[in-house]
Parts: C-alpha cells; sequence; structure tokens
C-alpha cells in the first residue's frame, strides 16, 4: 500500500489558508494532518482531551478491498454490500467514492504510524463482520483497532504541533459558528468557544465540523460522554441543512452490567465476535436469531438489534436482556482463542465478574450511530460556505438507512480528506454544495404541549429516558408525538438559559442534546413508514430493499419552526 500527501492548491496559497479542525475522531485528526501536511495553517479544536472521541472505543475495524484482497473479494462487492445494507438509502455515488478510494486511505493510515494486524503470512489480517460478503475488516490491536488508530494519529498530531504546523487547542468546546457578510454569501469566518470558563474566538477561512455523533440522547450507549451532537447543533444554528436524522443505529451487543457496579463505562461486544461464530441466546438458553433472519447473528444491525427487542417483548420482558455466547469459540477455536483475538473485550468482563470463555455475556441494544446529519456533498461541503463536515456528523449519503459494519472509520477517513482537497483546491474558501430548493422542508407546528403537571422536570437523564423509550430501537406515532410535546416544552423553558451567553459547558451540551432530539424525533414522525434502522410498529408499509434511492427528508432552518 502506497499513499502520497495531498499537494497544496495549485495557486500556492494554502500556507496562507486557515482551516479550523473541530474534534478529535479519525475524521478530525487525519484531516488536520493532511492539511497541515499541505501547508495551511490549521487549528485543530477539541472539546475534551485528544482520545476523548468515538473513535477510541471502536472495535471492530475498518472495512476496505485492499490491493490484494480476500480470495473472491472486490470493491463491487464492497459497494453491493454497502448498497444492501443501507436498505435502498444510501447515495450510490457516494458509496462508490467511498469503496473505490478506501485503499488509498488505508495507506494514509500507514504513512502516518498505524500498524494493522497480520496474518502468519506477513499479510493484513482480514476479519468478516455482519453483512459483508468477504473478510475485508483490518484491525489492529485485536479488538482495540479504534484506540490503536487514534494512539498514531495523535501521535502524529503531537509531533507535527511541536515543529509548529498544527496548532492544537484542547477542552475548549465550540459554542457557535461565526458568519460575515463576505461577497454577500455569509460564509463561515471562524468560531466562538469557550475555555476555562472564558469566551473566545478563532477567526479561520474555513470550519470542518468533524465532532462524531450523540448516543448521550439515548439511556445506554457505547458512546464516550462527549458524544453530545454539538457540530449537529452548531451546523443547524448557521443555516445548514441536515437528513436522515431518524436513522439512528442501536449497536445490538452492549454489555449489561450487574446492578452493583452502576455508572460502568459502556462495553460494546464487538460484533467481530459474532463474525467469529458466537451466538444470541435468551434467559432460556434457546438461540433465537434464525427464527428472525435467514443470516441470524450476522444479520445486519438493525435487525439484530429489532430482533432482540421483539423477542424480549414476546417473552414479556421488554426491559430485560438476552445473552451473547462466546464459548463456543473456545471450544471449536482451543483455549486461549479470545483472550488472543479480543483481549480488550476480555479483560474487560473479567473486572465485571464475567469469564465469558465459560458463560454467556448478558447484553442488550445500546445507542451507537448516527447515520444522518449535516448534509454535505462527495467534497465534504455543506449547504454553508466555508462549513465543511466529515464522519459521523456529516451525512454522505453513505450510511444510509443502516450502516455496514466497519464503514465508519473508513467514512472519516474518505471524506475527511476529500474535505481537505475541497477547501485547499477552492477559489474561495466560502463555496458550498447546492441543495435544491424543493428539497427543503420544514417541521409543522409542534402538538399540543404537555402542562408543566403532566411532564417530568427536564434533565439530562429525563431526556435520554424519554428518548429510549419513545424513540428508540421500537417507535411508533403515538409514542413519537408524546415525545415531541414534552421535548417541545423543554424548549420552551431550557433553551433561553441555556443559551449562547452561559459559561457552562455543560448547559452547551443539553442544549444541543435537546435540539438534536426534537430534529430526531420530527424526522421519525415525518418517515410513516419503517426503513433501516427506523423501525415503527404503526409503519404503513413495510419495504423491503428498494433497488431505487429512498427519498431523503432534508431538514433546513431557514424553512423549521423549531425554536432553538
Amino acid at each position: 500500500m502506497t499513499s502520497t500527501p495531498i499537494a497544496s492548491n495549485p495557486a500556492g496559497h494554502a500556507g496562507n489558508r486557515r482551516l479550523i479542525v473541530v474534534g478529535s475522531g479519525i475524521a478530525g485528526l487525519y484531516a488536520a494532518l493532511l492539511a497541515a501536511e499541505a501547508g495551511a495553517d490549521v487549528t485543530l479544536l477539541t472539546k475534551g482531551g485528544l482520545a476523548d472521541s468515538n473513535t477510541w472505543f471502536a472495535q471492530g475495524g475498518i472495512s476496505a478491498v485492499l490491493d490484494e484482497p480476500a480470495p473472491g473479494d472486490t470493491v463491487a462487492a464492497h459497494i453491493a454490500d454497502t448498497l444492501k445494507a443501507g436498505a435502498g438509502h444510501c447515495d450510490p455515488d457516494a458509496v462508490r467514492v467511498l469503496c473505490t478510494e478506501a485503499r488509498r486511505d488505508i495507506a494514509g493510515l500507514v504513512r502516518f504510524g498505524v500498524r494493522f494486524d497480520m496474518d502468519d503470512d506477513g499479510d493484513p489480517a482480514l476479519g468478516l463482520e455482519a453483512a459483508h460478503s468477504a473478510p475485508r475488516i483490518l484491525h489492529a490491536g485485536g479488538d482495540a483497532t479504534g484506540a490503536r488508530v487514534a494512539e498514531a494519529l495523535i501521535r502524529s498530531v503531537l509531533a507535527f504541533e511541536a515543529s509548529g504546523r498544527i496548532s492544537l487547542v484542547s477542552h475548549t468546546q465550540v459554542t457557535s459558528l461565526l458568519t460575515g457578510n463576505v461577497a454577500a454569501d455569509d460564509r463561515i469566518t471562524g468560531v466562538a468557544c469557550l475555555r476555562d470558563g472564558r469566551e473566545t474566538v478563532l477567526d479561520a477561512d474555513a470550519v470542518l465540523l468533524a465532532t462524531g455523533g450523540a448516543g448521550q440522547l439515548f439511556a445506554q450507549t457505547t458512546n464516550p460522554s462527549v458524544a453530545t451532537a454539538d457540530g449537529l447543533a452548531l451546523a443547524w444554528r448557521a443555516g445548514a441543512a441536515v437528513a436522515d436524522l431518524e436513522f439512528f443505529q442501536f449497536h445490538p451487543t452492549c454489555m449489561v452490567f450487574p446492578a452493583e457496579t452502576p455508572g460502568a463505562d459502556p462495553l460494546l461486544i464487538s460484533e467481530a465476535v459474532r463474525g467469529e461464530g458466537a451466538i444470541l441466546v435468551d434467559a432460556n438458553g434457546q438461540r433465537f436469531m434464525p427464527d428472525y433472519h435467514p443470516d441470524a447473528e450476522l444479520a445486519p444491525r438493525d435487525v439484530v438489534s429489532r430482533s432482540i427487542a421483539l423477542h424480549l417483548a414476546a417473552l414479556n420482558d421488554p426491559n430485560g436482556h438476552v445473552f451473547l455466547d462466546a464459548t463456543v469459540l473456545e471450544k471449536e477455536r482451543g483455549a486461549g482463542f479470545l483472550e488472543k483475538r479480543f483481549p480488550t473485550i476480555s479483560q474487560r468482563t473479567r473486572e465485571a465478574g464475567i469469564d465469558w470463555t465459560n458463560q454467556p455475556v448478558p447484553v442488550a441494544p445500546a445507542a451507537h450511530y448516527w447515520m444522518g446529519g449535516v448534509v454535505t456533498d462527495l467534497s465534504g461541503r455543506t449547504t454553508v460556505p466555508g462549513l465543511y463536515a466529515a464522519g459521523e456528523v456529516a451525512c454522505t449519503g453513505v450510511q444510509g438507512a443502516n450502516r455496514l459494519a466497519s464503514n465508519s472509520l473508513l467514512e472519516g477517513l474518505v471524506f475527511g480528506r476529500r474535505a481537505v482537497e475541497a477547501f485547499l483546491l477552492a477559489s474561495d474558501a466560502g463555496q458550498s454544495m447546492p441543495i435544491a430548493s424543493t428539497a427543503l422542508s420544514g417541521p409543522p407546528a409542534p402538538p399540543k404541549s404537555l402542562t408543566a403537571a403532566q411532564r417530568p422536570a427536564f434533565s439530562r437523564a429525563a431526556l435520554q429516558q424519554l428518548m429510549a423509550a419513545k424513540a428508540g430501537v421500537l417507535r411508533n406515532g403515538v409514542l413519537l408525538a408524546e415525545a415531541e410535546a414534552t421535548l417541545d416544552a423543554w424548549a420552551e423553558e431550557v433553551l433561553p438559559v441555556a443559551g449562547a451567553a452561559s459559561l457552562d459547558p455543560r448547559e452547551h451540551e443539553d442544549a444541543n442534546l435537546l435540539l438534536a432530539a426534537q430534529l430526531l424525533v420530527h424526522a421519525a414522525r415525518e418517515r410513516k413508514s419503517s426503513l433501516g434502522a427506523h423501525y415503527r410498529s404503526d409503519s404503513e408499509s413495510q419495504p423491503a430493499a428498494v433497488d431505487d434511492f429512498d427519498q431523503r427528508y432534508t431538514m433546513s432552518r431557514k424553512a423549521s419552526l423549531i425554536h432553538d
């Protein structure tokens, strides 16, 4: 695998161009490095430390068809698998870009020091995951891929900082995107942010949002505490279009910790474990997935999560859990296999008092990945001039209604790079993507709000419980309407207080989560039929995989009645 750095723009002005990158997951780190390497003036902002990101917790790996793929695998097969998992809602052009250019950015990671696991022949060890037709998952450190990738990129960023090529600003929360009437296009000119309890402003020619997802919307999530929808809220308030917000993927196998360990960090049991042959059983020891889908445990994530929820409901235990049985792997592959292949999970389960080599692990679905986000074109440009987005915060059309396993890190790489290329090549940093005016629509008038006596007081915990109960894995019109009424009432009370003037970072996070919840619930109400990760028990139809691109529901603040 070979990769060359991105060249600076032909006019030779890259060194004068200022780019602010917000976020330190794979998309932000990689984009910052590439932009700095090309000579741009790069500032990397992160809300916490450099390691505080969803990337760090990613276990399964990165999907890619390499120059020497697994026998029978092709880029066309990767494209087909992605489109199928996306339930007919993917943008085929975006998927083609993702899968075709994957090897280029895997080589880019290697150039920045990432070392993937190798097999006995010295070739990349490729794993198989759900809904993939061939082994094509690169991993590092067994089940610590995200951490190993992040570590290597962070080392490179720190080296760039030491040599004066990147300005690193950590523990700083962006509170708003600044706009200026440059050539009457209201392009982004920088950010306002909070650091050490004080407000500050940073100017730039463009801003790249790489802020990740919003798992903290729900009571149970695989995401770290920093995943509070910040980028989505910033972009929305700046007038950017958003789309596909009804599609939130729940990972089917998040460990349920014993009652005596409240507040434990979430532990995702990687899909790769099921890819190796682990099975799901209920409390009676009965394997149930074959009853719900012909691919059983290797069905797409939305199917597995929904099947678990439906099976628990059938057992009259809707708030319960099932079990992931990996003991079969120890029996079939030999003692020590789980420890070698999944060292992180082995350690974490032991710490929780479970020996998964001889007993099943209690698991339940948890909020994992948001397919929707800020609408971008294939170059990471949003509908606001000077604003780019990449990674989970963006909606490129790649993930469709349900993300294919291990395509998320890849999307951050490919479209993070493409955003940097667009920034460097743009004659005017204020360029934005076009979007048809007929595609823009906003929420209708909200339903009548509940009275104060009928609704709980706002808190982050109350928001998370509301979203889990009424807008989670299983949804219907009544539940969504109830959720919307409560959210709108909370917004009237909370948002005027937690406004831009607040110096409390948590208040800004709460406001961002509340806005994101409103947008998600409204999008879910608008899509009356089940599709992919969006499942409604009152669905007007139950569509199979669709050949044509399913209509995207796009919202723009300029046409919206949602108040933030």
